[in-house]
């Protein structure tokens, strides 16, 4: 598995390019932004882009799904509960930020499911709080799970936006996330990454919340 992080956008969100070693196939997480980094990851790996894929809809997640869909004719997925927002831009307008409106989906990202690419198994984890249908994406194989704006390197996902909601985030970091093995490498939609054990080990909410 090849994982390409491209921060894009005005706040930097990580796009990932995951890629099969084997079948070149790949998924597309988080597009935040039309950055012509991502067309050129995805040229230089030779990936064939199956899937482009949100956790969650707000703008600095979803400002590149149009340009991506168009680029790679990849499906596009999204859990069914965040398709008001994802229609809304993802709240761009109240912040002032351009953005052009994402396609439809043509899949729903349904908790329990198993999106395959390649021979890549990512299974849907609901993970809501930070929006409401919020998902993580967990390859067990590769001990990998891309998180989004759930749970950071020494910080979590805030849930004073709209839809946000402080008891779900801290249910979906404690019964769905740290429930994954320690090694398990957490790849967050903003910042560095890191693994579950060391956020359950040094992570100050966690430990507020453990304690």
């Amino acid at each position: 598995m090849d994982i390409d992080i491209l921060p894009v956008g005005p706040i930097q969100t990580n796009c990932y390019l995951i890629t099969c070693r084997s079948t070149r196939e790949a998924l597309l997480i988080d597009p935040g932004w039309n950055d012509p980094g991502i067309l050129s990851a995805i040229k230089k790996r030779e990936a064939l882009v199956r899937a482009v894929v949100n956790t969650h809809a707000h703008w600095d997640h979803i400002g590149g799904n149009a340009a991506a869909v168009k680029e790679t004719g990849a499906r596009f997925g999204i859990h069914e509960i965040e398709v008001p927002l994802l229609n809304r831009r993802g709240g761009a307008e109240f912040w002032g930020v351009p953005l052009e409106p994402s396609p439809e989906p043509d899949f729903y990202l349904v908790p329990g499911d198993t999106l395959s690419i390649g021979q890549l198994q990512f299974q849907v984890l609901f993970t809501p709080g930070h929006t409401p249908g919020h998902i993580s994406l967990y390859e067990a194989n590769r001990g990998a799970v891309f998180d989004g704006d759930v749970l950071f390197k020494d910080g979590i996902g805030r849930t004073d936006l709209p839809g946000g909601d402080s008891a779900q985030l801290a249910d979906s970091i404690e019964k769905v996330l740290l429930a994954l093995p320690d090694d398990t490498v957490v790849y967050p939609g903003h910042g560095p990454q890191t693994t579950i054990g060391s956020e359950r080990q040094e992570n100050p909410w966690i430990l507020a919340w453990l304690d």
